[in-house]
């Protein structure tokens, strides 16, 4: 089980995440412990301050496929892995897992 933090993620797409996450903590504060990933919404917030607030944990961003300049500034600021939207809803346990592991 790994504590997951979301920075920037809405209720409704949190639901998703957790329904196809069983087993897995989320938080959305910074809790006492490093959580074991991060999961940003990179269209509602600046990549570059969840790169710096956490230098040593694997960060999944994700955007509409649209934003391409949200997606580019999420690769530049570091995050392990950037993908559209509709690929982590695809896809969400293998991408934590690779992750994670």
């Amino acid at each position: 089980m790994a504590t997951i933090l979301l920075a920037g993620v809405d209720l409704f797409f949190r639901g998703k995440l957790e329904a196809s996450l069983p087993g897995h903590r989320f938080t959305t504060v910074d809790g006492v412990d490093q959580p074991d990933l991060v999961v940003a919404d990179i269209s509602r917030i600046d990549p570059n301050e969840v790169a710096d607030a956490f230098p040593e944990t694997p960060i999944l961003g994700f955007s509409n496929h649209t934003d391409t300049s949200g997606l580019r500034r999420a690769h530049e600021a570091g995050f392990d892995q950037v993908v559209v939207k509709s690929a982590l809803v695809e896809r969400a346990p293998q991408l934590v897992e690779a992750l994670i592991a």
